[in-house]
């Protein structure tokens, strides 16, 4: 599932990678691509962490948890100020529609922070942990999925996020024959605030005065 969750934000990134950071039609700000950076720089950890742990190597894996946490603590804010940044780049070029789409990165956010907490609140514990920090680097596929063409329509991208999720319930079901209480809490929480998030960022309102707070 790490593999997963990596091949899937390569893949979903590939897609406007050029256009956005490479070769873009207008300048980025710097913070775009440190965003970029600490974000890949999560994805590997969260592979590393994972590949230890599979191996066996679970005191290596305890050593670099601390590197892992620090990167970790700081997606949230680094995530809130990148999408602030673009969003108000994008309004300056007279695109209107992201100053209401930012609360989903900001919905985003407040998911992977919740996940990220608890999971490194809950270390000691790796049946917990191991699932929130899941469920938390799930949450971090939303941009990705939406980049595929396939999803590329309404909020189709959560889907991908909670199918990701959706397998671990379903691995649970198998291997254990009980859906851990992580799973059990994480995905309808995070489905209802996907839910709310898509339809107050759609409502006529906010569309029309979210460009405002931008200029």
């Amino acid at each position: 599932m790490a593999a997963s969750v990596i091949a899937i934000v390569v893949y979903g990134f590939s897609f406007t990678i050029q256009e956005n950071l490479i070769h873009p039609s207008y300048s980025r700000p710097w913070i775009l691509y440190v965003h970029a950076a600490v974000f890949s720089a999560w994805l590997f950890v969260f592979g590393l962490q994972t590949a230890l742990v599979w191996s066996r190597r679970v005191a290596l894996h305890r050593r670099l948890g601390a590197y892992g946490l620090a990167f970790g603590a700081a997606i949230p804010p680094l995530g809130v100020a990148t999408a602030i940044a673009m969003t108000r780049l994008r309004v300056a070029h007279g695109e209107l529609d992201p100053a209401a789409g930012i609360l989903i990165p900001l919905f985003d956010m407040v998911a992977f922070t919740i996940a990220f907490g608890l999971g490194a609140w809950w270390r000691r514990w790796p049946e917990w942990h191991r699932r929130l920090m899941f469920v938390a680097t799930c949450t971090l596929t939303a941009a990705a999925f939406g980049r595929m063409p396939i999803l590329d329509y309404g909020e189709g991208f959560y889907a991908g996020v909670d199918a990701l999720i959706a397998i671990g319930v379903a691995r649970d079901l198998i291997v254990l024959r009980d859906v851990h209480p992580v799973y059990r809490y994480a995905l309808p929480a995070l489905v209802a605030g996907q839910l709310l998030t898509a339809d107050v960022h759609r409502l006529p309102w906010w569309m029309a005065n979210a460009p405002s707070l931008f200029r």
